[in-house]
């Protein structure tokens, strides 16, 4: 069983008001076979603690810590996260011209491994995966989101989750600017991946709709930078009804990530 640990993390970040802060005292524990979701309005500081997880250079943490089955992550490169079976979905997944997405998947597979897959088992679960997702199997051919449209590219991002099969999986706003035909195909796939591998799911949302596809084990109400309330599906129920306006009210300051994209 993996185990991905946040404690008492603090993160900031530069910005041109200067040192900003983002986190202030997320704990947190994700173990393989649980799916997390984190909500909370815009602002709060979801998107920086995946960012965080996963190594982006913009954010600097000053206090706390992240582990992976015991293992610092901090000290680990972006890389050795991905390695140690670290995963993230970027909200905005980024264009990488030049790069075939065959070229980028099997490169990615083998720098994870340790070794090339054969090219005969490869080939046949990449054209498995992608026919689940409903992607044309053109794709494969093409540069890495480029020309994808919004929905492409998430699928492409889960497409990605389920040949890699990573231990932990933090999904940021997976569900962002998905039609429901799309939100339900994805949300197909993490479940598949899910249940081939049993990995941990951290699936960061604003909304609660992709949590009728993929039920989570445990709700936990990001605000400002803290973890202001935590429980099971029947919160995320809740939230759909009251909205964040009382976590907001407790207190009057500004979000303590407005700048955060």
């Amino acid at each position: 069983m993996a185990v991905l640990e946040i404690r008492d993390l603090h993160v900031t970040v530069e910005t041109d008001a200067g040192t900003t802060p983002i986190l202030n005292g997320v704990t947190l524990t994700v173990r393989t076979g649980e799916t997390h979701a984190i909500m909370g309005p815009n602002g709060s500081g979801k998107s920086t603690l995946a960012y965080t997880i996963a190594g982006h250079p913009k954010y600097t943490v000053t206090s706390g810590s992240i582990t992976l089955d015991g293992e610092d992550v901090l000290a680990m490169s972006v890389d050795e996260r991905a390695r140690a079976g670290l995963f993230l979905a970027m909200q905005y997944p980024v264009e990488i011209p030049g790069v075939t997405v065959t070229n980028f998947l099997r490169t990615a597979k083998t720098a994870i491994d340790g070794e090339a897959p054969a090219i005969r088992t490869w080939t046949k679960d990449v054209k498995g995966a992608m026919k689940n997702l409903r992607m044309d199997p053109k794709f494969a051919q093409r540069n890495v989101n480029e020309g994808f449209s919004g929905g492409e590219k998430k699928r492409h991002e889960i497409l990605q989750l389920e040949l890699l099969r990573p231990a932990i999986a933090v999904l940021d706003e997976t569900d962002s600017g998905l039609d429901v035909d799309a939100l339900k195909i994805v949300s197909e796939g993490v479940n598949r991946a899910k249940g081939e591998t049993n990995l941990g799911v951290l699936l960061i949302t604003h909304y609660t709709r992709i949590l009728r596809y993929i039920t989570p084990d445990y709700v936990h109400v990001m605000v400002k930078g803290r973890i202001a309330e935590e429980g099971g599906p029947e919160l995320a129920e809740r939230l759909e009804d009251e909205g964040y306006d009382r976590y907001l009210d407790a207190d009057s300051t500004e979000p303590a990530d407005a700048v955060e994209a």
